[in-house]
């Protein structure tokens, strides 16, 4: 049985590399099956991970092809195979596995600003959370945080730093001003990319706590000026309502 694979990888043996960069947003990977000697109307089938994959008409007889796209880092590791058919004439052990090796650089675009540079504010006193997709194939072997040029102090800073091999997260339960505002890098290096850098420009703003009470009196004062003119009203519509009631009519009188 005979294997192509078409588009951009570099194929070892049964191995197919597809090498993923941030400019490759929908990449796409073709494996086409051609069993020697096989008849033009011999049904093949393809399986991923042992599942069956479903063919378009036409495509499963004597030449058959399947199309990955757009590649995803779940493709990693996966196995096609392409086979004759059970109801074939032909054997159906010869199968020919291919598995495909997708290569990607850490922080790849997953979505808006999640490479290059994003810009951050927050308010003080709240809670700042940066974070950047190091996720990779091969694996990054470090990644770093810095702050303004240096290397950050997480005591001093009072900041926490996770990494759970998927993304790195720097976070700051309170914010401050001198501790926290300023530009910071997140830097993954790699042994066959090199070194990639997300940047976040962080501002801080005081929350307008001032402005906000004196507008929160002014609006529950309105509404008490409201409720008591209203009240009145109703109070003297029910003293009229009540004074009318109670007073005799002198016209139905018998005497």
């Amino acid at each position: 049985m005979q294997k192509h694979i078409q588009s951009p990888p570099k194929v070892c043996g049964k191995m197919c590399y597809v090498l993923m960069k941030p400019s490759l947003n929908f990449l796409t990977v073709s494996l086409v099956c051609e069993p020697n000697g096989a008849q033009a109307d011999e049904e093949l089938v393809w399986l991923r991970n042992g599942a069956l994959i479903n063919l378009k008409e036409g495509n499963d007889k004597g030449h058959s092809s399947v199309c990955v796209t757009p590649v995803i880092h779940e493709d990693n590791g996966a196995i096609f195979t392409c086979s004759l058919s059970k109801n074939s004439s032909a054997s159906a052990s010869v199968t020919l596995n291919v598995t495909c090796n997708y290569l990607f650089v850490p922080l790849l675009p997953h979505g808006p600003n999640l490479f290059g540079s994003e810009e951050v504010t927050v308010e003080e006193e709240a809670v700042l959370l940066l974070q950047c997709d190091t996720l990779a194939n091969p694996p990054v072997s470090s990644v770093s945080w810095t702050v303004n040029g240096s290397k950050v102090n997480l005591e001093e800073s009072g900041m926490a730093e996770t990494n759970d091999g998927f993304k790195s997260k720097l976070t700051a339960n309170k914010v401050e001003r001198r501790l926290h505002e300023g530009t910071f890098n997140c830097s993954a290096v790699s042994s066959m990319y090199g070194v990639h850098t997300k940047t976040f420009y962080v501002k801080t703003i005081k929350f307008p706590l001032m402005p906000m009470i004196a507008g929160l009196v002014v609006v529950g004062l309105t509404a008490l000026l409201a409720v008591l003119a209203r009240w009145q009203r109703i109070m003297r519509v029910t003293h009229e309502t009540l004074g009318k009631k109670g007073k005799p009519n002198i016209s139905k009188l018998h005497f």
